[in-house]
């Protein structure tokens, strides 16, 4: 029994969807789903009636995309467009952030796996630049993000509010978890809850819509046995304070090696095992 992870499947892609139904079955093992499926109600059903027949249970977080709402859809916004794919995930038994956290009962030690969506909040800026001018700082040195024109935060005042609520009522669920549980905590949440992993050289602006300085240690207030996330694309293993950060994104087309399965992308969490990137 194995506890595997995987997002950013984008399957408005065809070769993304190909790639998924190929998916090998793993009957007996848990996969976490990242985030960042698609963008639409339509994408995520597809993913989870593709999985749900060939793992033993499925975990998922939303990511940006699957909060976009695409223009002359009539696709529902902000908070509303979030509940509506709960609910998806919800008709088929698929774990969100708005379920109880489930044990996962390992053969090495059972882990409480807790999914997370805290989105971000502008703050994965230079310390020199103050989080109100972030979005103006990125644009000034040629960083843009789609979720500024796709991403609403309805009924919230903006993102950074919409992130400073569920960071609020999450840390007090997990505070609440860690007196309740003597087990180690699966921290999942697309994007990364750490500024040091969001450094990406070839778009460094980028930073500012990957998270929220709020998480810095969460993975040590929480007793993380490991922490996953994706939303860079590029996949990698830190260890930071002994604890185990796992960026397992599948990705676009391109950025994939064409020999590779889908299979071969997925990341075992557990139990933990030195993994290839």
């Amino acid at each position: 029994m194995k506890l595997l992870a995987i997002s950013d499947l984008h399957v408005g892609f065809p070769a993304n969807r190909r790639a998924l139904a190929e998916m090998s079955p793993h009957p007996d093992d848990w996969l976490i789903l990242g985030g960042d499926l698609g963008e639409t109600e339509d994408h995520l059903a597809y993913v989870l009636d593709t999985l749900e027949r060939r793992f033993a249970r499925l975990i998922w977080v939303p990511g940006n995309h699957e909060l976009w709402t695409l223009p002359h859809t009539g696709m529902a916004r902000g908070e509303d467009k979030y509940l509506r794919l709960v609910d998806v995930c919800r008709r088929r038994g698929v774990v969100t952030p708005e379920d109880p956290y489930v044990t996962w009962p390992g053969a090495d030690g059972h882990r409480v796996i807790a999914p997370l969506f805290l989105l971000y909040d502008y703050t994965f800026c230079p310390d020199h630049v103050p989080a109100e001018q972030a979005l103006a700082w990125a644009r000034d040195a040629g960083g843009d993000c789609a979720d500024e024109h796709l991403l609403h935060a309805d009924p919230y005042r903006s993102k950074a509010a919409w992130c400073e609520a569920r960071c609020e009522a999450t840390s007090a669920r997990l505070t609440a978890t860690v007196a309740e549980q003597p087990h180690p905590l699966v921290l999942i949440n697309h994007f990364p809850l750490r500024r040091d992993l969001a450094a990406m050289p070839r778009s460094p602006a980028f930073s500012i819509w990957c998270g929220t300085r709020r998480t810095h240690d969460w993975h040590l207030r929480f007793r993380a046995d490991a922490v996953v996330f994706g939303h860079l694309h590029m996949r990698q293993t830190r260890v930071i304070d002994g604890v185990r950060f796992e960026e397992v994104s599948f990705g676009y087309p391109g950025q994939r090696h064409r020999s590779r399965t889908a299979d071969s992308y997925l990341r075992q969490i557990a139990p933990a095992i030195p993994a290839p990137c």
